[in-house]
């Protein structure tokens, strides 16, 4: 039907291609099951508060936060600022690659 992406993992960051979030970005932080997860962003959404989302109304991006990856299993939770310090991270490392790609275009 739809094109088939990879399972999502807890600590996974995804950018939400419907709803009222669209283009935002969030922070797996539970598998529900095949179809849904929970998503936080420490910010707007928190990890007390996650909201569950159909996995096919998700752009999974391959960068997986290890240090949320790592809370989630030791203790089942993790903090909002590590949740936002994710996603920062994520978008840093977006925006340098973007830049590597058009100094070596050009």
């Amino acid at each position: 039907m739809g094109s088939e992406q990879a399972a999502p993992v807890p600590g996974q960051i995804a950018q939400v291609l419907k709803g009222k979030e669209t283009g935002s970005y969030f922070v797996i932080v539970r598998l529900l099951d095949h179809r849904f997860v929970l998503i936080a962003d420490g910010d707007r959404r928190k990890f007390d508060n996650a909201k569950k989302k159909n996995i096919s109304h998700l752009k999974l991006q391959t960068y997986v936060s290890f240090e949320v990856q790592k809370s989630l299993l030791e203790t089942g939770r993790v903090t909002n600022g590590k949740l936002r310090y994710a996603i920062a991270h994520f978008l840093d490392e977006e925006m340098s690659n973007l830049r590597k790609g058009e100094s070596a275009d050009g």
